[in-house]
């Protein structure tokens, strides 16, 4: 058991209600009761159920560290429950985001998304949850430069002396499955060569220059684990605040630009995405426009106080308005780029089946090389 405290949050699409577009409530109370009869036997401390767009969401607190089996294993079996109540409800892509049969022993790599983080909780500890739907992990790529690193986003990094000497980056190659971390401000500019390409290289964590735990996501891609498009990633970010790291305030402001990210419609279209509060995370124009959801909690001694729905707040009302004027200009390209993915992006999509049906119809083209 370890003496900090564990914050994970594990989530999964295990059944759509309509399509794409929510969960069914019967999921939710299904989780809620799952999780409360862990917590009354002591492996968690604290939880949290809720949904983004049509995936379900467990927040729950505990004290057994990062990766633990048993925690792991309980999402994996709460999924399980979930996705049994959505075939007997006929629900769209039950079990969606399982991608094997059997749990051996980390949910990672085998569908679930997963942010966990573990720390000594503060004399006032404010954490955000941030949660997103039909879209990919490198969506949180800018909002967490802005947050940590961009002195125009977050006054901090001026005025605070605590924050003045700045943060590090852990950036991971989720295609070469590398990793590596940057200081800024110093290395600012080399960071920001890859992180831009938020496709392939997606900010995994983000640390004190002392090395403590101020942010972290899930990196997990549907696609590069199961070889096949199975669904977007809609992924999760645990973000800690005040004090040492950026206010709640400079937390939230990156989301009031709204930003272009990959996903939208069958995975395979850029989009803006729209900071929404829970009870509008249920995207449904073209699938769509990409949703983010904001959570906020104290911790107290390991409980969850709140949650407080950060986005529900009419200061966002006006980027709101944006991102339905940019959907609107980028829905009018139709099939075409910039709307849709390019080619190299969409290997992963079901356009490759169509590829293979017409191999056989494309024709060599004369040799064009001028002998001089």
């Amino acid at each position: 058991m370890s003496e900090k405290l564990t914050l994970s949050v594990i989530k999964a699409d295990v059944g759509g209600f309509v399509g794409h577009s929510a969960i069914h409530p019967d999921l939710i109370d299904t989780a809620r009761m799952a999780l409360e009869e862990a917590r009354q036997k002591g492996w968690l401390i604290d939880f949290h159920v809720t949904a983004c767009g049509d995936d379900l969401q467990l927040i729950m607190t505990h004290s057994r560290g990062v990766d633990d089996v048993e925690i792991h294993h309980l999402a994996w079996q709460v999924f399980e429950r979930c996705t049994a109540i959505a075939r007997k409800l006929k629900l769209y892509g039950a079990g969606q985001d399982l991608l094997t049969d059997a749990f051996s022993g980390n949910v990672r790599g085998m569908g679930p998304g997963v942010a966990e983080m573990e720390l000594h909780e503060r004399e006032s500890e404010p954490v955000i949850i941030f949660m997103a739907d039909k879209t990919s992990a490198g969506a949180w790529n800018l909002p967490l430069f802005r947050m940590f690193a961009d002195p125009f986003n977050t006054a901090g990094l001026v005025i605070s002396p605590s924050m003045h000497e700045g943060f590090r980056f852990e950036v991971h190659d989720v295609k070469q499955h590398k990793r590596i971390f940057f200081d800024t401000p110093a290395e600012m500019y080399d960071l920001l060569v890859f992180i831009g390409a938020s496709g392939r290289y997606v900010i995994k964590a983000v640390y004190t220059r002392d090395g403590e735990i101020g942010a972290v996501s899930s990196t997990q891609r549907l696609a590069l684990i199961a070889g096949k498009y199975v669904g977007k990633d809609d992924p999760v970010c645990i973000v800690r605040s005040q004090g040492k790291f950026p206010a709640v305030g400079e937390v939230l402001e990156p989301f009031t630009m709204p930003h272009i990210v990959e996903g939208w419609m069958r995975g395979s279209h850029y989009g803006p995405l729209m900071p929404v509060p829970v009870r509008q995370a249920t995207p449904s124009r073209f699938d769509g426009p990409p949703r983010v959801a904001a959570l906020g909690f104290q911790l107290a001694n390991g409980g969850l106080i709140g949650p407080r729905d950060l986005f529900d707040d009419p200061g966002f009302d006006e980027v709101r308005r944006q991102v339905n004027v940019l959907a609107d200009q980028l829905r009018r390209h139709g099939a075409f780029e910039p709307h849709r993915l390019p080619m190299d992006e969409m290997e992963y999509t079901t356009l490759p089946q169509v590829m293979e049906k017409l191999a056989e119809r494309w024709e060599a083209l004369p040799d064009e090389t001028v002998t001089v």
